[in-house]
């Protein structure tokens, strides 16, 4: 991602918002919002529409797209509506408008743990499970995509983020007719391979992800 671009679309979000000055460019990620009700998600800067998505998520949440990269004016983002692996393309100014993020999650998978980075410095270290050989947690670079409060049963917990990253491996039984996303949730196993793909963390710990990192936050899992 050019780090020039970044810096751009980072002046221009904090102009937007009667912000201070823009955050450094090497350190802050990006997020975008719709514009309008909906928009339509496309293969290549003005190419063929891939699908149309929002106003709203899958379960409901405002929809907000993380970043992956910029061109020209064209972003390209991660969301709930691809499968893993891929992106696509939104203009800003016409379709989107962007906001600078701060904050970062990455997962070592070998390590079991999370890792809450801000302006590029680890501030909260999360051990979590990961999920089994059957159903393994997938790796690449997705984004936090919304926060769900339920309850939703002693398995998830009250406090849900999902994220953009799909499981494409179900667990026999699952209905293979329904998208499940991966979600970051309490849960038991902590440091283990425990889940269907999910990564579960301690009760506290989810509370701290559900104030701290805002929709939109890239998430990098990697093995």
């Amino acid at each position: 991602m050019g780090q020039t671009l970044i810096a751009y679309f980072a002046a221009l979000a904090a102009a937007a918002s009667h912000g201070a000055a823009p955050p450094n460019a090497a350190t802050a990620a990006l997020a975008a919002r719709p514009l309008h009700g909906s928009v339509v998600l496309r293969a290549q800067p003005d190419g063929r529409p891939l699908v149309r998505v929002g106003p709203r998520g899958p379960m409901g949440g405002p929809l907000v797209l993380g970043v992956v990269a910029v061109r020209g004016r064209w972003v390209e983002v991660t969301a709930e509506a691809l499968p893993n692996g891929r992106y696509a393309w939104v203009k800003f100014g016409r379709d989107v408008g962007v906001h600078s993020i701060q904050w970062r999650l990455r997962v070592s998978l070998s390590r079991r743990e999370l890792y809450v980075l801000r302006d590029s410095r680890i501030v909260r270290t999360i051990r979590v499970g990961i999920g089994r050989p059957g159903s393994p947690t997938p790796t690449g670079h997705f984004a936090v995509a919304e926060k769900l409060t339920g309850p939703f049963g002693p398995a998830f917990g009250p406090r849900i983020l999902a994220l953009t990253a799909r499981q494409p491996r179900l667990p026999a039984g699952w209905n293979r007719s329904i998208t499940y996303y991966v979600a970051i949730h309490a849960g038991t196993g902590r440091g283990s391979e425990v889940s269907a793909g999910c990564l579960h963390a301690a009760e506290p710990d989810v509370r701290y992800l559900m104030r701290t990192v805002p929709l939109g936050t890239p998430v990098r899992i990697m093995r």
